[in-house]
C-alpha cells in the first residue's frame, strides 16, 4: 500500500465548532433584573444555556460574551460549575450584532463553523444543538425553528390590520444559529464596512446572499424575556424531570 493510500484511510478530524454565548444584553423588559442570573431549578438560567453546549461532542470552545463588569463574575461561574468548554469571557458592544463580534473574534482561528446562542435560551437540548450543527455542515447555514401556532397579523400604520400571511409559510426562529466560520465572518464584515446592524444573524447571512436552513427546534426552547417566562421555564423543567404529569385528549 503506497503512502497516499494509508494517509486516506486514515479518520480524518471532525470539523471543529466553536460556540458563543451572547450574555451581554440589557434587562429592560425584565424591570432591569438580571434575568441571566436568575435561578432556574437549582441553577442561574445562563449556566444551563452554556451547560448544554457543553454537553455537546461536536462543540470544541465556548465563548461567553457579557457586560465588561460582569467577567470576573462568569469566569467564577465558569469554575463553580465547571463548565470545562468555555475557553474565554469577553465584553460585549453597544449592539447584538457588537457583540457576537466580539465573540467570534475571540473563537480559535482555525474553527470551521461558529454557533451563537442567546444566553437566554437554557432549555434548548443538546440534541437540537447537534441536529443543528449536522444541518450546517451539510447547508453551510442552519437555525433552529418551530412553525408558528398562532395567526399572524401585519399591521398597518393606522393600528388597523394591513395583511394575514399563510400561517403555514411562517416559522419562529430560535438559536442556536450556526454558520460555516469563514462565510460568516466575511458577511459580518462586510455589514461593518456598510454600518447594518441586525438583531439575528440568519438576517446578517441572508443580506450576504446565504441560504439559511431551518433545522427542527422546540416549542420548551424559548427566550427567557419578561417575568413570566421563569415560571414557564420552571414548569418546562419540572415537566422534563418527570415532575409533572400532563395528560392530552
Amino acid at each position: 500500500m503506497g503512502i497516499l493510500e494509508r494517509f486516506r484511510k486514515q479518520k480524518q478530524p471532525a470539523r471543529s465548532v466553536s460556540a458563543v454565548i451572547v450574555a451581554a444584553g440589557s434587562a429592560r423588559r425584565m424591570g432591569d433584573i438580571d434575568k441571566l442570573r436568575l435561578l432556574l431549578g437549582d441553577m442561574p438560567v445562563v449556566v444551563w444555556s452554556i451547560g448544554q453546549f457543553c454537553a455537546c461532542p461536536s462543540i470544541s470552545e465556548i465563548v461567553v460574551v457579557c457586560r465588561e463588569e460582569e467577567i470576573p463574575d462568569y469566569y467564577r461561574m465558569v469554575q463553580d460549575f465547571e463548565l470545562d468548554k468555555v475557553t474565554q469571557v469577553v465584553a460585549g458592544g453597544r449592539e447584538r450584532q457588537d457583540s457576537v463580534y466580539a465573540g467570534i473574534a475571540a473563537c480559535a482561528p482555525d474553527a470551521a463553523y461558529v454557533a451563537i446562542h442567546d444566553g437566554a435560551r437554557p432549555l434548548i437540548a443538546p440534541a437540537l444543538i447537534e441536529n443543528c450543527v449536522a444541518a450546517a455542515m451539510e447547508y453551510g447555514a442552519a437555525a433552529v425553528g418551530v412553525p408558528v401556532k398562532d395567526t399572524i397579523k401585519v399591521m398597518g400604520g393606522d393600528g388597523f390590520i394591513a395583511a394575514t400571511p399563510d400561517r403555514a409559510t411562517l416559522w419562529a426562529i430560535q438559536t442556536p444559529q450556526i454558520f460555516e466560520a469563514q462565510a460568516y465572518r466575511a458577511a459580518m464584515e462586510n455589514a461593518r464596512r456598510e454600518q447594518r446592524h441586525y438583531t439575528d444573524d440568519c438576517q446578517l447571512m441572508e443580506y450576504a446572499g446565504k441560504n439559511v436552513f431551518i433545522a427542527e427546534g422546540s416549542y420548551e426552547n424559548i427566550k427567557i424575556t419578561t417575568p413570566e417566562d421563569i415560571a414557564l421555564a420552571n414548569g418546562i423543567l419540572a415537566f422534563r424531570e418527570g415532575l409533572i404529569d400532563v395528560e392530552l385528549g
